[in-house]
């Protein structure tokens, strides 16, 4: 039988466009796990399909990625303090929010455990700034009746001072940010009984965070001040989950996951920040960010609040680098960040910080402390600490904070 030279040359381009289709399919499916591979081009991001979480953890780990999956919400080890409110109230507490978040947080923890320690009543507070007369009402920032409902039968709670008392005239009580029942027993309890109302001064004699060495029975009442009671109002609830969204849709490549910094070129340039090593610039933590393994496609929030030059040489190794003019959206910018007020600012950024999927504090304080508080109470562990690498390359794991590597954050007495 005669063979029909086409169908030959017919057979053997077939043959051969299916090796090539192959090696095609080969090669796409190599390329498409080496891009996702943590260290070598984007961020963690696996097909849960293929990969089971045993060698996801293996791999996580040869390539020393800094990122990590969210740890396990840790669950309280405090129970509701139990009611003991009497028909009267012996008088009244009186208090302000100063400085920001970070502070808020302590000052409301101490005037509640001191308030329900001598059955007072607890006045709302009013928030006020760094400048003279920028004072806002308690609801124009946070949820009053989220407040108020987390501490019914705990400690009265007034939304006003009651009428006939000059708030001018009261006496003026220094407290300490982590007060102790020996503290309001010697200083606070003389006068509050002489003179039946006070104002409380919350005072900060340190900015670190850690955990008592012993329990202490206001412990259960200090825990659900700090981390029960405050929740943003809507509205500032909605622009802080606007930016955060906005944030995990820059991260497509990331699977949605993105780095904040807490860096402000103004606290940079204060006299406590100058040649020391718990405040890094901008160019520090390029630095810092590029040795740990951080990729070029990473969404980076800073808590600056607009562009400044000294941000340029971050922002051309990883060009998805935002402030809040940036992200936030437009219509919200007239009240939340071309106010002369920063009281707006620095409460998104805090809020921010503490939902961000890494979080790495150039500047040491208060903000780091209780930002660190707020992510160890939701699983959001991944905190590192900044530093001057020597060498070439080094493991983010190595960075972790002591407030979670040691867990002797406060927080740690609190949730467990």
């Amino acid at each position: 039988m005669g063979v029909d030279l086409r169908q030959v040359v017919a057979g053997i381009l077939t043959i051969t466009m299916f090796v090539m289709l192959g090696q095609m399919i080969k090669r796409d499916h190599f390329d498409s796990v080496e891009e996702k591979l943590p260290g070598v081009s984007d961020d963690a991001r696996f097909d849960d399909s293929k990969l089971e979480a045993k060698s996801l953890v293996s791999l996580s780990r040869r390539n020393k990625s800094p990122w990590k999956e969210e740890s396990q919400e840790l669950k309280q080890c405090w129970s509701r303090p139990t009611s003991d409110l009497v028909e009267d109230s012996k008088g009244f507490v009186i208090f302000s929010l100063t400085n920001g978040p970070e502070y808020h947080v302590s000052q409301v923890a101490a005037a509640v455990v001191v308030a329900k320690y001598l059955g007072a009543t607890l006045v709302l507070p009013d928030i006020r700034g760094s400048k003279p007369g920028d004072r806002r009402s308690f609801g124009e920032i946070y949820d009053v009746a989220k407040f108020v409902r987390s501490l019914d039968g705990i400690v009265r709670v007034a939304k006003e001072p009651p009428s006939g008392i000059s708030t001018r005239n009261l006496a003026v009580v220094k407290v300490p940010n982590t007060v102790t029942e020996e503290y309001i027993v010697d200083h606070v309890e003389p006068k509050f009984k002489s003179k039946g109302n006070i104002r409380l001064a919350t005072y900060f004699s340190s900015v670190n965070m850690k955990k008592p060495s012993q329990k202490s029975d206001l412990d259960s009442t200090s825990c659900l001040a700090m981390f029960g009671t405050l929740e943003l109002q809507p509205e500032v609830h909605e622009v802080v989950d606007s930016m955060v969204e906005r944030l995990r849709t820059l991260s497509r490549k990331s699977d949605g996951q993105f780095l904040a910094v807490d860096l402000r070129v103004d606290m940079l340039e204060k006299k406590n920040c100058q040649g020391t090593k718990s405040c890094f610039g901008a160019q520090e933590i390029l630095e810092f960010l590029q040795k740990i393994g951080i990729d070029k496609d990473t969404t980076i929030y800073l808590t600056q609040s607009r562009w400044d030059s000294s941000l340029n040489a971050l922002k051309k190794f990883f060009p998805k680098t935002y402030t809040k003019d940036g992200i936030m959206p437009v219509d919200k910018k007239s009240k939340f960040l071309d106010s002369e007020e920063s009281e707006y600012e620095k409460v998104i950024d805090y809020y921010i910080c503490s939902q961000s999927d890494i979080f790495v504090p150039a500047i040491s304080g208060l903000f780091y402390a209780n930002v660190a508080g707020n992510r160890i109470a939701s699983g959001r562990t991944q905190i590192l600490v900044p530093a001057n690498i020597e060498g070439s390359s080094a493991s983010a794991a190595n960075y972790i904070s002591t407030y979670v590597s040691k867990k002797n954050h406060l927080a740690y007495s609190c949730f467990c």
